[in-house]
């Protein structure tokens, strides 16, 4: 079935065998249930570990236990604590260091267990890989971490603000998928069904509870947007990665909810001296598993092999790969450019964006923002269907967004490496956020989103303040023709939580009032410079 799928994949090298239901002990007597696939054939293989909140059937047992045994690994796939018939409840981020540890004590005394360990999967898949690299065994010899968390407060929130949208489908996914493809699917239609009643009710608290039912993890969530209260601390494994000599390979997509986190992750690595590699594609979360799994798979299984098996033939000779968008081609590069020199573009009257840099600080556009009609989310980095490069042109249409375009270029421009925006803005309220992207204008006049950021304004009253709103990262050549165009508004909904205008929390008010945002003339787009050569 796989191979009908993703004609790309390597031919199978041993038949796999499936040895199902394996209870593993965790550290408090928890039965944590596993499943073992396994070559066919008389010999010596490594071991992959893989620990997932969402099942064990579709699509991890084929993806995961099937390719990767058929090339010759034993491969455990493991259930989270309270999920997928694992015992005791689960709980998001808190279990998985012990258990996993526990999991590794227990592989020990296996008769097929080599001592060689690897670790591979996506999304969750990576944070319990994560959790294990905080106090690596010694058997731990290689990391895949795909698409991987690794600070689960940034992925709910972005300067206090809900990605509300998200939080949603993970809700979904997390509360239904370990249970069977049928109530994951029932669970995501009622959920597509009521998502506008769910993302527009006032108050916002317990609105999901019709379509997912009780979660009291995501409750808790909800009701947590500050990176520093208590209930978030020890939950962010970022500094897993600061002493880690773990060979860990990094995969992420340019429209991935994740793809931050997973450039971090890279830069940490590399400050540690750790040997890394990263792979970037044209991928959302969910299309690196799927349309981009014959290249995802084979990055993965190289650099298995290399650390596990000690034949490093299927590397590739360059730190970073990444693809380049506009060009939709592959580049080798010798390292992510962390802190680029970057390009200004600057706004001016009549939509116009250039290169050349005002002189004084002046109102130039305001628009006004309305939480009761919010400014529509299109594309960008989402859980759904939705994700990805979009046309923008219904959206810049609307009254609520500013374009900055520049004119046609004589000569491509490539970028590369973190994008930003330095913005100053006044609001007549004291009470608004700010949405800003990056796009592309093809000569025919569609523009695609590249990538995009917000930040939450303080200003307090209506004097000028100045923020910097990152906007993400990407490899992407601007072809001879196309434009440049710098977009604002006021949110991306529902994306992004609205903001109601009042300064008081969306799960409790039932008040919301429109504000008035004006862009001054000093605000700049910084845009990474190109590549390196190899």
């Amino acid at each position: 079935m796989l191979r009908a799928t993703w004609r790309r994949l390597p031919a199978k090298l041993h038949d796999a065998g499936w040895e199902p239901g394996l209870v593993v002990p965790a550290a408090d007597g928890t039965p944590l249930i596993a499943d073992h696939y396994f070559p066919r054939v008389e010999g010596d293989f490594p071991t992959l570990l893989v620990r997932s909140p969402y099942g064990r059937g579709l699509p991890w047992s084929p993806m995961y236990g099937m390719l990767f045994a058929e090339q010759g690994f034993h491969v455990v796939l493991q259930s989270c604590r309270g999920t997928g018939g694992s015992g005791g409840e689960f709980g998001p981020w808190r279990d998985e260091a012990a258990d996993g540890q526990a999991t590794v004590s227990w592989l020990r005394e296996q008769p097929w267990f080599n001592g060689t360990l690897g670790t591979v999967g996506p999304s969750y898949l990576g944070y319990v890989q994560w959790a294990l690299a905080a106090d690596p065994p010694p058997e731990l010899k290689a990391m895949v971490v795909q698409m991987g968390l690794h600070d689960p407060c940034a992925f709910f929130y972005t300067d206090g603000v809900l990605h509300l949208e998200n939080a949603l489908a993970v809700g979904a996914g997390m509360t239904y998928q370990h249970q069977g493809i049928a109530p994951l699917l029932k669970a995501s239609l009622r959920l597509h069904r009521r998502l506008r009643d769910i993302t527009t009710a006032q108050p916002l608290r317990g609105a999901h509870v019709a379509a997912l039912g009780e979660i009291p993890w995501l409750d808790d969530v909800l009701t947590h947007p500050n990176a520093n209260d208590p209930y978030w601390h020890g939950t962010s494994l970022a500094k897993s990665a600061d002493g880690l000599k773990v060979p860990t390979s990094l995969v992420g997509g340019w429209h991935d909810v994740l793809l931050d986190q997973n450039l971090e992750q890279y830069g940490r690595l590399r400050r540690a001296g750790c040997e890394t590699a990263l792979l970037v594609g044209p991928w959302t979360h969910t299309s690196a598993v799927q349309q981009g799994w014959p290249e995802v798979f084979a990055e993965s299984l190289a650099w298995l092999r290399a650390h596990l098996n000690g034949d490093p033939s299927g590397l590739r000779p360059t730190r970073v790969r990444v693809h380049v968008g506009g060009e939709d081609g592959w580049r080798d590069i010798d390292d992510w450019p962390s802190a680029p020199a970057v390009t200004s573009w600057f706004p001016l009257a009549q939509g116009r964006l250039t290169q050349q840099a005002p002189t004084d600080s002046a109102a130039l556009a305001s628009f006004r923002y309305d939480p009761a009609d919010p400014t529509p989310s299109v594309g960008g980095p989402l859980l759904s269907r939705t994700a990805g490069s979009r046309d923008n042109g219904t959206l810049e249409a609307r009254d609520d967004v500013l374009t900055f375009t520049g004119p046609p270029l004589t000569e491509p421009v490539d970028i590369l490496g973190p994008v930003s925006a330095r913005l100053t803005i006044s609001t007549d309220t004291g009470h608004a956020d700010v949405f800003t992207r990056l796009c592309d204008v093809d000569p025919q006049g569609r523009s695609v989103n590249i990538c995009d950021g917000l930040a939450r304004l303080r200003t307090g009253d209506q004097t000028p303040s100045q923020v910097t709103v990152p906007m993400s990262a990407t490899a992407h050549r601007f072809a001879v023709g196309h434009r440049i165009r710098w977009q604002i508004s006021g949110g991306a909904h529902p994306r992004y939580v609205r903001n109601l205008g009042t300064g008081q929390s969306p799960l409790d008010t039932t008040a919301s009032a429109p504000v008035r945002i004006t862009l001054h003339t000093d605000s700049a787009l910084l845009l990474p410079r190109g590549f390196e050569p190899t």
